[in-house]
């Protein structure tokens, strides 16, 4: 077993995922080039997967524990936060599991293919990156910024450039993407403002007013 590897599986990070700065501690006097060398024999014996430059994992065989999937996207790009289908999905109101990790991103749009799976970074212009976002602790030892549910729905419907509400209205989110009309009469109504706010886009901010208006009392 290469000696990178025996040093990550003692640390046990979260699904043993680690970056430049874990390298750096576990080999503080080591040069730049010699901690790259150090990464390359270990992809090399199958030991650590490179996930992008400067974040890698171990090996499933080497691996104590295994990252959640919304950890793994946290650390491959930020800021950023999981929305989408993703979030909607984690919150229980689309029927079918999402095999796509999707996040969204203030910054540019990104997909990353990793042997852990597909994570994609969507943009969407926003004024408070964070309005409707909660930290999300997902396990004992990791945690993410998850988009609440009236927070991926402006996401989504933004990156949607056909969906309107005077065209769409609740039949985007009851038809298309199968949600309960019940269930959304039941979001929490404080997430309404700021997230609306923060949204540049005039046709989601509309979206959103109607969206408001329909599921009031």
């Amino acid at each position: 077993m290469q000696t990178l590897t025996e040093k990550v599986m003692r640390l046990d990070p979260p699904g043993s995922l680690f970056d430049e700065a874990v390298l750096h501690n576990l080999f503080p006097e080591s040069t730049s080039g010699a901690k790259k060398l150090l990464v390359h024999r270990s992809v090399q014996h199958g030991e650590v997967v490179r996930l992008k430059p400067g974040i890698y994992c171990l090996a499933p065989e080497y691996r104590k524990t295994h990252a959640h999937p919304f950890a793994v996207a946290a650390t491959l790009h930020s800021p950023s936060h999981i929305s989408l289908e993703s979030a909607l999905a984690w919150h229980g109101l689309i029927p079918e599991a999402v095999a796509q990790v999707s996040s969204v991103t203030v910054s540019r749009s990104r997909i990353f293919d990793t042997p852990l799976g597909t994570f994609s970074f969507q943009r969407v212009p926003c004024t408070a990156p964070r309005a409707g976002v909660r930290a999300v602790k997902l396990d004992a030892s990791s945690w993410a910024f998850v988009a609440m549910p009236l927070r991926a729905i402006a996401d989504l419907v933004y990156l949607r450039k056909e969906i309107s509400w005077d065209r769409d209205g609740l039949g985007f989110l009851t038809v298309s993407m199968r949600m309960e009309a019940d269930e959304l009469r039941e979001l929490p109504t404080e997430d309404y403002t700021p997230v609306h706010n923060a949204m540049r886009n005039l046709r989601t901010k509309r979206y959103l007013e109607g969206l408001k208006k329909e599921m009031s009392p």
